[in-house]
């Protein structure tokens, strides 16, 4: 039996009450085994966290990493299918190298946990999954698959098939593909629960978990294509999050209503014409005031995976506190992803993801992670 007892170091453990004290956490077989203050276990081996912020790892809620490959002459895309609008069997497990390099500069920056998604090429983009950033097996890494249907509306994918001169070239088209898709997935759904047997569909097979509410639609959208998605959300019924979400500012009450959570970011892109050009970092505290779930994200590799420190630092100059910063990274993308009993907390039964900080990442700008612990197991130190 593997048991490591972390000392002395400031806990922010992500619970419902205090969750930052000075503490100890004992930690065996991979597993947190215990959180409190002056806990005895002599046959661990003792961690000194003294000084040190002691955190969940953190977790970056939508990443494309290893589906992209920017490391070449030639960059790889093996994040888009973009042979049809409809695409949402395409599994993302398929298309990550889990040897790619910017895993590595996650976990030494103390993200743990990741959801690699599709990229938004299609209307229907495929099957996100959720996995540890550190393995050589991406199957072994994996934690939850299917975490979620990724869905894109806007200029991406009406660029993909405009491209093409076929539908969807455009927001019209891209509203109708939505539409039609979910009407067709729920009739086959309805029909499968009737005992009937539909001829079989990949793609239909794939949306069925997101209408029964198993697992939720992540939406790239920004600006007022929100509106299209939290129509069309709101019509099946379906858990989702609006993805990106620049100029939600904008529409706050429409937001708040739906009960959609939020992953915004990334932060550090440049304002441009277009999807782009609204991006209201402000929309973070507004919605977070609101009881909205917001998570922050870095698009990795588009952005650098440290980025979300600068994220957490945008966050923080708009007004948010400390504290529901750090929850932005850690607990808040844990419930959205359903996973909140394994990791985005420092507690009893959740998976042993733990950083030690030097300093508080988002706050302070020389904050450093200087050891990262995956599953019990030390996978980096400063």
């Amino acid at each position: 039996m593997s048991r490591k007892l972390i000392t002395g170091g400031t806990l922010y453990t992500m619970a419902d009450g205090d969750d930052i004290f000075e503490g100890d956490i004992l930690v065996e077989d991979g597993k947190i085994k215990e959180v409190g203050e002056h806990i005895r276990a002599e046959d661990a081996e003792v961690i000194d966290a003294s000084g040190f912020c002691v955190m969940p790892g953190l977790i970056d809620a939508h990443s494309h990493i290893g589906l992209f490959d920017f490391n070449h002459d030639k960059a790889v895309d093996d994040a888009n299918e973009m042979t049809d609008p409809v695409s949402a069997a395409m599994d993302a497990r398929y298309s990550v190298n889990p040897k790619a390099r910017e895993l590595k500069a996650a976990y030494e920056h103390g993200i743990t946990s990741m959801l690699f998604t599709p990229g938004s090429g299609d209307v229907f983009c495929g099957q996100a999954f959720v996995a540890k950033t550190y393995g050589d097996n991406i199957f072994d890494m994996t934690i939850k698959a299917p975490a979620a249907v990724k869905i894109a509306l806007g200029g991406n994918p009406k660029n993909t098939f405009g491209d093409q001169k076929r539908l969807p070239m455009t927001r019209m088209g891209v509203a109708h593909v939505l539409w039609d898709t979910f009407r067709k997935a729920k009739d086959y759904l309805d029909k499968k629960e009737r005992g009937e047997e539909p001829e079989y569909d990949a793609n239909m097979e794939a949306v069925i978990p997101a209408l029964k509410r198993e697992i939720p639609c992540k939406i790239h959208c920004t600006q007022y294509d929100m509106l299209t998605a939290i129509e069309v959300a709101k019509a099946y019924n379906v858990r989702f999050s609006l993805e990106h979400a620049w100029g939600a500012a904008d529409y706050l009450e429409e937001i708040i209503e739906s009960g959609c959570d939020i992953c915004y970011g990334p932060i550090a892109t440049y304002r441009a014409p277009g999807e782009r050009r609204k991006v209201d970092v402000e929309a973070v505290k507004l919605l977070d005031d609101r009881g909205v779930n917001v998570a922050l994200i870095t698009d990795s590799p588009i952005l650098s995976e440290e980025s979300l420190y600068h994220h957490m630092g945008e966050a923080v100059r708009e007004g948010v506190s400390h504290e529901r910063v750090v929850r932005m990274v850690t607990v808040n993308p844990a419930l959205q992803l359903g996973l909140d009993g394994r990791i985005g907390r420092l507690a009893p039964g959740g998976d042993a993801d733990i950083i030690l900080v030097k300093g508080k990442l988002g706050l302070d700008t020389d904050a450093r992670v200087i050891q990262t612990m995956i599953d019990g197991n030390v996978v980096y130190k400063a």
